[in-house]
């Protein structure tokens, strides 16, 4: 995710990134100033076709693809949203377990203590490259009891993970070192991370209907392309620009839909889900310090 100061508008107005609209939407614009201009050469120059005014319906039109903007738009922002509040709530669920373990493991076991920090950890961190296809056993801290070459041959290295944490929460009860009360706060605690995990993956695996999609840009195209039309006859070689500033502000609404409906990637508008996970590696050693 990008980070910016919201107050700097000449820096937000005038800066453009790798993934900015106007960058993404260059191709399509010359494309569409050319075919403006071409309209208006063989109207106003050449006078061979007396375009006729269309802005009525245009403006009806228009006002339709908005509200259908506004909806892509704010289901998208939700999408966003919303994997921030689970990211959020992994922050807070493995604080918490962490915490518990803490205080429930004997104080002269800090190594049990720290194979809890790295499991609870590694979640975060598998979490994170799950929800972008793949595992980077790099970023992971070695196990006693679950190898990362081991966990490098599963598909989903979360599930591994809190079955380990399960396994390992099984057997402190067996040794007597928690009782069965604990054992019901640790399990709630546990649940919450693959709870986390799985609404994650149902925003990943759910996208925008297709016909929807497809929908949108097909009226988002015929709008464009019929609008030069429309607006020749009443403002000439003036309607060039004011027909790319109309496609740029609706084909950047979809593009920007397009970008934060899927909100875990490495894209800037993407979560900053790797500053999470470090953040929560480091709050969890914070807990086991003396």
């Amino acid at each position: 995710m990008k980070a910016y100061n919201p107050k700097d508008w000449t820096k937000l107005i005038f800066h453009f990134h790798k993934s900015d609209s106007i960058r993404l939407l260059l191709p399509a614009i010359i494309v569409l100033a050319i075919y403006s201009a071409i309209l208006c050469y063989i109207d106003v120059e050449l006078q061979l076709i007396k375009f006729r005014s269309t802005t009525v319906l245009h403006s009806l039109l228009g006002f339709v693809l908005s509200l259908l903007l506004v909806f892509r738009t704010n289901t998208a922002y939700e999408r966003w949203w919303e994997g921030r509040k689970l990211w959020g709530e992994l922050v807070n669920s493995s604080r918490n377990f962490m915490l518990k373990m803490n205080a429930f493991i004997p104080e002269d076991d800090t190594q049990l203590k720290h194979n809890f920090r790295i499991l609870i950890s590694n979640f975060a961190f598998a979490l994170k490259e799950h929800l972008r296809n793949g595992l980077k056993p790099e970023l992971l801290e070695e196990h006693p009891n679950l190898s990362l070459k081991k966990l490098s041959e599963y598909k989903h290295a979360p599930n591994i993970i809190a079955k380990q944490i399960f396994i390992e929460i099984q057997n402190l009860q067996k040794q007597n070192l928690i009782n069965d009360e604990k054992l019901i706060v640790l399990n709630n605690e546990l649940s919450s991370l693959t709870n986390v995990a799985g609404a994650c993956e149902r925003i990943k695996s759910t996208p925008i209907p297709y016909s929807y999609i497809t929908f949108i840009k097909r009226v988002i195209l015929i709008y464009t392309i019929t609008l030069p039309i429309g607006l020749v006859d009443d403002f000439k070689w003036a309607t060039i620009p004011m027909v790319l500033f109309v496609f740029y502000a609706f084909a950047g609404l979809e593009l920007i839909a397009e970008e934060i409906e899927d909100p875990f990637g490495k894209e800037d508008n993407d979560l900053p889900t790797d500053d999470i996970a470090y953040r929560i590696k480091e709050n969890l050693k914070e807990i086991l310090k003396d």
